[in-house]
This record gives structure tokens, C-alpha cells and sequence, in this order.
């Protein structure tokens, strides 16, 4: 009877101790401050347990302290409109509309020309957060930009008139100032050592101004990738090109607020929702806290934000691509074009160089090549190495400065008519400049793309501006003609969006 006691009683008596144990070592969670310590920096608490109160615990402080330095951001602005179009305005630049249709815009834009034009005031609502206890808080350019008016509401109720300190469209990040101070101030963590995975609190007011509640709302989920792009096209002139995806409830209204870790610390700006319908749907996104500190700094003391500048259009190499130009990998990047009066064209680059490195930094692709040039300092003359013809040339380059009219710069040449390995071109006339919205009078235009031809497993697509073939200039529909009635074998053609192989036939 003793010893069936004994191996009743001794399993109970070590399964209390191990959980006693893993108890204790569990509730290391430090208490969260909104305050920068003056002191050392404390050190990083192990991922908080999901189970019993010790995850609802790190919430509700993050809730309490980083969420008071959570702001309400209201703005008006006058807008003139034609006839019966309007436009709406939501807060964030991918909200209710992830792939806005031109077409549709430009239909209704040219059907209301010669009506009348209306003025109305358009109102919209963001987030921000409070940096600086003299009232400097940070929010996205989108969401004040153009305002006439921006209305600040602190967790607390009241209200402050705001006004613009800087902006940086290209960042999307925009310092406003409200005359208060002692104001709660939320610590600026790092985004450089973050986890996919990783527990992170999203902090805001969407729909403030339906719920007439000034308190932020607190959303959790996790740090679903590092380093999404949505490019440029969706948004013009911002550039989402390094943003942290969260599934962690974002909606209208959130942009500018902070995505916050479990200590309290901002490890993000929430900058977009992608959605369908408007609403949330599992993917939001988040500018790196990291990336936001530079700008940041900058827009506070009243500086400038420049960047980097190559003046060339690039792409990303394919294997097609690589095999032509006599490559070993698909590392680097393509120039499809070399801007007049630009650096690249003063250093000597031309179309067709494929750059390797770039300031003793190797670029594997486009997005590499965009964040190196537009992080180097303007004016430095650094080196960049091309394969030219199958040889290494070294090139200085003196980094130019972004110009603020790049898209227009950067728009491609037209024309059209023929027929050759699927492709139909034309040759511009007044009324296919106004259907693909052209402006350019050197090149042919494709018009049509057979479905399964060479041309069209190429990629390429209708509206796209032929410029050369195998490097040979084409100005016109006679140069396009003599040049194709030649040609055998694989062609390489330069387009306004880049280059690409049509397969000879076999």
C-alpha cells in the first residue's frame, strides 16, 4: 500500500514543482514606460507566455502607456470638382480602392469637361503619435497633406490646432505641432532585429469620428513578413519599398498610428490596409520605425529630405535576359534607360549596361540599386561597375538629387502598326496618343499582342513603346519595318518599360 502511494504521490510532487518553476521564469515581463529612460537600456523580455494572463497583461500595459500618446488627426481641405464626379478621401492611400482604375477616372474626367466647377470641403481622419512632449507628433504626409485646417485629439479629449512642421511625400511621414507641453511620449524602439511572428499592437482611431470616442483603439496579431514592397504604381511620387506586413487590425482611420512591440516601443508607422471591400481583411502594413527616424529628425529641425539620384530606368534581370547579354546569374540590374542631363548619363552609363555594384555594394536586383542610391548622400562620387558587352567597366558617379517631377521625366516615347511574331504596332497617330495617354513622337506603338506568340511570351503588351531592336534606334514605323524584315534568330527590344527577348522561330 505504501509503495502504490509512493508512485501516486511522486509524479503529483515533481509535476507541481516544474510548474512552479516554469511559473517563475515566465513572469519576467518588465512594466511597460511611455517615457524614454534616462538610464541603460533595459534588456529584451523573452516572448511573453499565450496562456493564462501573462500576454493579456503586456496589452493592457501597452494599451495604458503607449496608447495615451496616441492622437486623433482631423483635417478639411477645399476641393473643386466638375459636374457630378467627387472624389473621396479616406485617409489611406490603398483604403476602399487597392487598384484604382484609371480608365474609369479618365472617362468621367473627360466626360465633365466644360461642366461647371463646385467647391466643397472634404474631411478626413487619421492617427499620429506624440514624439516629443513639446507637442511635435508624427503621422503620414497623406494624411495632412494639402489640409486647411488640422484638428488634434489627444486620448485625454482635448483638442488642439495643429500645424505642419515638414512632410516628405516619398517617405509618406509628415511632422505636425501642437502648442501643449508635458506631453506622454511613446519610446522609439528599433525595427532592425524584428521576427516574423513576433507579437506587435497596432494603435489608432479609425472611425473616431463615428464612435465620438477619443480613446485609441488597441488591435494584436503578428508580424506576418519583413520587407514587403507595393512599389510606386499605386500611390505616385511615395514609395513603398520596404514595409512591415502585420495582421494585426488595421482600418481606416489608423494610418499614422504606431505599431508597438510588447514593451511599449514604436517599431512602425501603420501607413495602409489592403483590402477589396474597404475593410480589414488580414493585411496591413507598417513603415519601419528605423527608416521613420531619419526623416523624422530631419522634418523636426526644418530640413530638406533629399535623396539619391541615379536618372536611368532599371529592371530586374530574367534568364532570358541573362542567356542574351552573356551573364552567368540574374544578379544585377538592367538599364532599360538613361535619363538626359542626368548623373547616370554624365558618368557614361548607357541602355543595355547591367550595373553590378554601386558604391562597393553589391545589387542583386532594383530594389537594392533604389534603397543604396537613394540612401547615399547627394553629391558623393562614388563608383559603379557595369557589364558592358560582356566586359567590367568601372564608371564615377556623382549622385544627383531626386528631382520632385521624376514621373513626368520618366514618361516613355510612342507610335504603331505591322505585324511580326504576334506583335501589331502603329505608328502614333492623335488619337492613339489620347487613348494610351502618350506624349512622346519617337518609337511604334504595340496595339495588339497575338495570345500564345513569341511576343507575347515575352511580356510584352499593348501600349508598350518599342525603342530599339538588337540596340538599333527605332524613330519611326519605316525603321521598325526594314529592321524586323531582316532580323533571324532571338531579337532584344528596349521598351519604355524595360527590355525583353522575343524567341526566334524554329
Amino acid at each position: 500500500m505504501k509503495k502504490k502511494l509512493n508512485y501516486i504521490l511522486l509524479p503529483l510532487i515533481i509535476g507541481l514543482v516544474i510548474g512552479v518553476v516554469v511559473t517563475t521564469k515566465m513572469d519576467i515581463l518588465p512594466i511597460v514606460s511611455s517615457q524614454p529612460q534616462p538610464s541603460q537600456e533595459p534588456k529584451q523580455p523573452a516572448i511573453p507566455s499565450l496562456e493564462g494572463y501573462h500576454m493579456e497583461d503586456a496589452i493592457i500595459r501597452v494599451a495604458n502607456t503607449a496608447g495615451k500618446a496616441v492622437v486623433s488627426i482631423s483635417t478639411e481641405r477645399t476641393e473643386h470638382f466638375t459636374g457630378r464626379t467627387r472624389r473621396f478621401y479616406f485617409g489611406a492611400p490603398f483604403e476602399n480602392a487597392p487598384f484604382e482604375d484609371d480608365f474609369f477616372r479618365r472617362f468621367f474626367d473627360e466626360f465633365s469637361q466644360g461642366a461647371p466647377q463646385r467647391e466643397y470641403k472634404q474631411v478626413g481622419l487619421g492617427s499620429g503619435v506624440i514624439v516629443d512632449a513639446e507637442g511635435y507628433i508624427l503621422t503620414n504626409e497623406h494624411v495632412v497633406s494639402g489640409a486647411d485646417k488640422i484638428t488634434v485629439t489627444l486620448s485625454d479629449g482635448r483638442e488642439f490646432k495643429a500645424e505642419v512642421k515638414g512632410g516628405d511625400p516619398r517617405s509618406d511621414l509628415a511632422i505636425i505641432k501642437i502648442n501643449s507641453g508635458s506631453l506622454p511620449v511613446v519610446k522609439l524602439g528599433s525595427s532592425q532585429e524584428l521576427k516574423i511572428g513576433e507579437w506587435v499592437v497596432a494603435i489608432g482611431n479609425p472611425y473616431g469620428f463615428a464612435l465620438q470616442n477619443p480613446e485609441p483603439t488597441v488591435t494584436v496579431g503578428v508580424i506576418s513578413a519583413l520587407h514587403r514592397s507595393l512599389g510606386r504604381s499605386l500611390e505616385q511620387g511615395r514609395d513603398y519599398s520596404d514595409l512591415i506586413q502585420t495582421d494585426a487590425a488595421i482600418n481606416p482611420g489608423n494610418s499614422g498610428g504606431p505599431l508597438v512591440n510588447l514593451r511599449g516601443e514604436i517599431i512602425g508607422i501603420n501607413v495602409a490596409l489592403f483590402s477589396t471591400s474597404g475593410g480589414y481583411q488580414g493585411i496591413g502594413f507598417a513603415i519601419p520605425i528605423d527608416s521613420a527616424k531619419r526623416v523624422m529628425k530631419k522634418l523636426i529641425e526644418g530640413k530638406k529630405i533629399l535623396y539619391g539620384w541615379l536618372g536611368v530606368t532599371v529592371q530586374d534581370l530574367d534568364d532570358k535576359l541573362a542567356k542574351y547579354f552573356g551573364l552567368a546569374d540574374k544578379n544585377g540590374v538592367l538599364i532599360a534607360k538613361v535619363l538626359e542631363n542626368g548623373p547616370a548619363k554624365n558618368s557614361g552609363m548607357k541602355e543595355g549596361d547591367v550595373i553590378k555594384s554601386f558604391d562597393n555594394q553589391p545589387i542583386n536586383n532594383v530594389k537594392e540599386l533604389l534603397s543604396i542610391v537613394g540612401k547615399t548622400e547627394v553629391g558623393k562620387k562614388t563608383i559603379a561597375t557595369v557589364i558592358r558587352d560582356k566586359k567590367e567597366v568601372n564608371l564615377e558617379v556623382k549622385v544627383g538629387e531626386r528631382p520632385q517631377d521624376l514621373e513626368k521625366m520618366s514618361e516613355g516615347p510612342v507610335e504603331s502598326e505591322g505585324a511580326w511574331r504576334g506583335l501589331q504596332v502603329s505608328q502614333i497617330t492623335p488619337e492613339l496618343k489620347r487613348q494610351f495617354r502618350i506624349e512622346e513622337e519617337l518609337g511604334v506603338i504595340v496595339t495588339d499582342v497575338a495570345a500564345g506568340s513569341a511576343a507575347d511570351e515575352a511580356g510584352l503588351i499593348p501600349g508598350d513603346i518599342i525603342l530599339e531592336i538588337n540596340k538599333e534606334p527605332i524613330k519611326s514605323l519605316p525603321d521598325y519595318q526594314r529592321i524586323t524584315k531582316a532580323i533571324k534568330g532571338d531579337v532584344l527590344f528596349r521598351t519604355q518599360r524595360g527590355f525583353f527577348v522575343v524567341k526566334g522561330e524554329e
